[in-house]
């Protein structure tokens, strides 16, 4: 079976992807996001864009391997809500957010020693709206200054959410594993 490797660190795609129970390794695709988000692309196109760049810059170096490369990015307009860092921009993030609907762009590109393949899943989002009171408490509770968008739904963050619309569930924390164990399969990979 050709080796599979996840081009990411996340810890999140990590333990989706075991879900699939297929081996495969973790290798950070060391790659500068920053060129590509400086580039004023639509939030979807970008999503898309750093999947590709993650999974060839791991291609490259393991051009015998399948690559999993995977990007998330939370929009809400045009506007791209970036991995907060801290809890100012989280808890600005969260208040632009309040009351409103806002998407999760989950891109996928597989790189084979023979083709690419991309796909992405959009995740249609619609927030309660919430107090200040209510977003500080949700911050000090789950600390999501990690996550795009300022929230973790698997935890605590679900009950941000008026309402969550997705193709795939498992596209809301990074990795949309109905669609990726189809291609999967499609390469030669055993899954039910």
């Amino acid at each position: 079976m050709t080796e599979l490797i996840l081009a990411s660190t996340s810890r999140y795609r990590k333990e989706l992807l075991a879900r699939l129970e297929l081996p495969f390794k973790c290798v950070a695709p060391g790659v500068d996001e920053q060129v590509l988000k400086e580039k004023g692309l639509a939030p979807k196109e970008l999503a898309s864009q750093l999947a590709l760049l993650k999974a060839q810059a791991v291609a490259k170096k393991h051009p015998n391997a399948i690559i999993i490369g995977s990007d998330q990015v939370a929009a809400i307009d045009e506007l791209v809500l970036d991995k907060p860092g801290d809890e100012a921009t989280a808890f600005k993030q969260l208040s632009l957010m309040r009351g409103r609907e806002h998407y999760l762009f989950t891109a996928v590109a597989l790189v084979t020693p023979a083709k690419e393949i991309q796909f992405i899943d959009t995740t249609t989002l619609n927030m309660k709206n919430l107090t200040d009171e209510q977003i500080k408490r949700y911050l000090d509770r789950d600390e999501p200054f990690d996550c795009a968008g300022s929230y973790k739904i698997e935890t605590s963050g679900i009950s941000l959410f008026e309402s969550v619309t997705s193709e795939d569930f498992t596209a809301i924390t990074g990795l949309p594993l109905i669609i990726l164990s189809k291609h999967l399969q499609n390469l030669g990979y055993d899954l039910p």
